[in-house]
């Protein structure tokens, strides 16, 4: 239904768009000052500038996209261990392994309700450097993030990546973090109402094989093997590395600045099950895509690639195709 409804708006979106075209959010409404004292929301809009302020959001996040919205394991070790910048972490894992050894100075938003009830919390004038397990679920949040205007990256491979670093036990602490006390915040109503059904929808998959908008390497399969005609298979890896080797049925939609071009082709009546290299990229391209209407999730791991072994289609020993077969 919630699909249905955001298909609606768009459809209302293209009979009023040049009436409302000076109503739509911009790169500056998208991150506004602070102001006042209280965590706040702009005024109510139509659902016809809903839906225009959305497809403008998006095609802003890729056009205006930079560093992937990512950042290095060797990075964040790196600043945090200087403490020179002044930035905040965001650990999006569970609360109890949370408590038993995080990054120093991270706070908890336990994926996903927590994000959705403490975005107030939140500051604007600051980057935000958000990590789960594996950097999936990490994408999907650090999206959601950006199109309500904060300045957030995923760290690259979650916390998998983060226990790689070289001396990386120096900045890991069981200490908990309380949630900063962060006021002016304002918040446009409309994108803010669509990231919280975002989240509150994930509650309509939990303990079904779409279960944080994401599916197995087994269940991908198992679907593409079945010819089951309800999904459609997205890569958004590079086109040389498409044409190389993908996914059987899998159509590309390379990664990059001008992808969102390319949304209108896709099927609002099929699941999009979209992979990249190790799921990261994905993350992002499904919430996306989600906010536009689009019944979209990742697959756990993408391609594959050494860095995640054994997750990844690839790394499963799945069947590949190449554009010359």
């Amino acid at each position: 239904m919630k699909n249905l409804f955001k298909l609606a708006l768009a459809a209302l979106m293209v009979a009023s768009l040049a009436a409302c075209s000076s109503d739509t959010t911009s790169e500056e409404t998208a991150t506004p000052e602070a102001t006042e004292e209280t965590t706040e929301v702009t005024p109510e809009a139509t659902e016809e500038t809903t839906a225009s302020a959305m497809e403008v959001a998006v095609n802003a996040y890729y056009s205006e996209m930079h560093d992937n919205y990512k950042i290095s394991e060797q990075d964040l070790f790196t600043k945090v261990s200087e403490g020179t910048e002044d930035f905040l972490v965001v650990d999006i894992r569970g609360a109890a392994d949370y408590a038993e050894s995080h990054v120093m100075g991270a706070i908890n938003l336990a994926w996903p309700s927590d994000i959705a009830n403490n975005v107030g919390v939140l500051p604007m004038s600051k980057p935000i450097y958000v990590y789960c397990y594996t950097g999936q679920t990490a994408g999907q949040t650090v999206a959601e993030l950006r199109l309500l205007g904060f300045d957030a990256y995923s760290v690259n491979m979650g916390m998998k990546g983060i226990s790689t670093v070289e001396g990386i036990d120096a900045i890991l602490t069981d200490e908990a973090v309380e949630l900063p006390e962060v006021t002016g915040i304002e918040l446009d109503v409309d994108m803010l109402a669509a990231v919280e059904d975002y989240f509150a929808g994930l509650a309509d998959v939990a303990g079904t094989e779409y279960a944080n908008y994401k599916i197995s390497e087994e269940n991908a399969k198992a679907k593409i093997d079945a010819e089951d005609d309800s999904i459609m298979v997205l890569s958004i890896r590079s086109a040389a590395d498409y044409a190389e080797a993908h996914i059987p049925t899998a159509v590309n939609i390379p990664w990059g600045n001008d992808m969102a071009a390319s949304f209108s082709d896709l099927p609002m009546d099929k699941t999009i099950i979209v992979y990249c290299y190790t799921g990261q990229t994905a993350g992002q391209a499904t919430a996306t895509l989600r906010m536009l209407g689009y019944d979209a999730v990742s697959m756990n791991g993408g391609f594959g690639t050494a860095s995640n072994a054994p997750s990844g289609w690839n790394n499963q020993g799945y069947p590949t195709v190449s554009s010359a077969e």
